[in-house]
């Protein structure tokens, strides 16, 4: 197999297009630099220059190899990368888990960043809500986690709260009884199915009065309340995406509410270099 430098000088004379050219950018001779690609030829048993004019170049074999060499050397820049990443203990993977109150630009542009500088490292997102997604990080499942912010929190979590906020507001079918109505009091509320959020770990933490179905997850009630079956606190940025023209926001006193966004990650499981890089992204 060719080595590194090999191919180096091979590209270089390609794209320089002459060997004088590729020996001033590699700081080289241009003896090493004919030797290397003569050696290539002999190795391949190919010609991949035509060398019967002044100027060297490329023949059909060398075309089609040039962009083989250069995939080779892109992958090889790659695995060097990846290796020391991963000697200065920077984490293979890296999972960060997100409720569905938050939609945020800060957080689509922390990951532009990130893929650039972490290209190879595999990145996973959840969505959970609430205990659900706290216990995602207290479990090592979720090196980091954003969440709608909590009075407290368990004491092997740490917390940041992120400068960003979002909102929650009641919304209905446009068909359901209560979209017809100017003024809604609770009591008008409890008349009808409230549409609630319910933990997987904890599902009766919060006892509702009257009629309720639940879900784990903002994006079932929110399916729920497009058929018509009840209302329910939704982000206001889920239904714009997802259900604009297809739910109304009921007018009650209190609501919209507005929701604050905390960062959250373990004292026993901290988040390496990568984990730690994005979250000072995201609280920058």
């Amino acid at each position: 197999m060719a080595s590194q430098e090999v191919l180096l000088a091979f590209v270089h004379a390609a794209t320089q297009g002459s060997f004088s050219a590729a020996a001033r950018k590699l700081g080289k001779s241009q003896s090493t630099i004919s030797a290397a690609v003569a050696s290539l030829e002999i190795d391949l048993n190919l010609s991949l220059f035509d060398r019967s004019s002044r100027k060297p170049a490329l023949t059909l074999a060398g075309h089609v190899l040039l962009q083989r060499a250069e995939d080779i050397l892109a992958a090889t820049s790659r695995l060097e990368m990846s290796a020391a990443q991963l000697s200065e203990g920077v984490e293979p993977k890296l999972t960060v888990a997100l409720s569905d109150t938050y939609q945020s630009d800060r957080f689509e542009a922390a990951l532009q960043a990130f893929e650039q500088r972490y290209p190879d490292l595999e990145l996973e997102c959840l969505i959970a809500e609430c205990d659900d997604l706290i216990a995602l990080v207290q479990r090592g499942r979720a090196h980091l986690a954003f969440a709608e912010m909590q009075e407290r929190y368990p004491p092997d979590l740490d917390s940041a709260t992120v400068d960003e906020h979002t909102e929650i507001a009641l919304f209905v079918a446009p068909t359901h009884p209560l979209a017809c109505l100017r003024k809604i009091d609770r009591q008008t509320l409890q008349q009808h199915r409230e549409l609630r959020l319910a933990t997987i770990i904890n599902p009766y933490e919060v006892r509702a009065q009257g009629r309720v179905w639940s879900a784990p997850s903002y994006l079932m009630l929110l399916e729920m309340a497009q058929g018509g079956f009840g209302w329910a606190p939704l982000p206001r940025w889920l239904v714009e995406r997802f259900g604009a023209g297809t739910l109304q926001e009921l007018k009650v006193r209190g609501w919209p509410r507005p929701v604050s966004v905390d960062a959250l990650w373990s004292r026993l499981h901290p988040p390496g270099p990568a984990g730690r890089w994005l979250l000072d992204r995201m609280l920058e």
